[in-house]
């Protein structure tokens, strides 16, 4: 059972995102975990050394990432990911993960449609 808010919130969105058509989960880049549809990755979780108080989530957003981007939790995206629109949104020990859960659910779906073959998008979409 997770301890912290962001673990908790972590394994809320995971348990979210595997709802969706065709999604599985493992590992991502080093010691990330990662969310997949037919093996492309719409969302990773954590960062390298990353404190259990801590979250980080990266997400491909091309509806909302100019959007996102204003928001306090949200860093600034650099290079490749500002411009394939991915966003990361970080939480510290002292962020209220939980009260963004609202948001972050509609980020992932946002992200599982935009990666996700067209077809398993309208699936989730409509």
């Amino acid at each position: 059972m997770p301890k912290t808010p962001h673990q908790r919130a972590e394994a809320e969105l995971t348990a979210y995102g595997l709802t969706f058509p065709e999604t599985s989960s493992g590992p991502a880049w080093q010691t990330t975990r990662g969310l997949y549809v037919r093996k492309k990755m719409f969302a990773v979780f954590g960062e390298k050394a990353e404190r259990l108080d801590a979250l980080t989530m990266i997400m491909k957003l091309p509806i909302s990432a100019e959007m996102a981007e204003e928001l306090p939790f949200v860093r600034p995206a650099r290079g490749w990911y500002k411009q394939h629109q991915w966003v990361t949104a970080h939480f510290g020990p002292d962020d209220d993960v939980l009260g963004e859960m609202v948001t972050l659910r509609g980020w992932l779906k946002q992200s599982y449609v935009a990666v996700a073959p067209k077809k398993l998008g309208r699936l989730v979409d409509a």
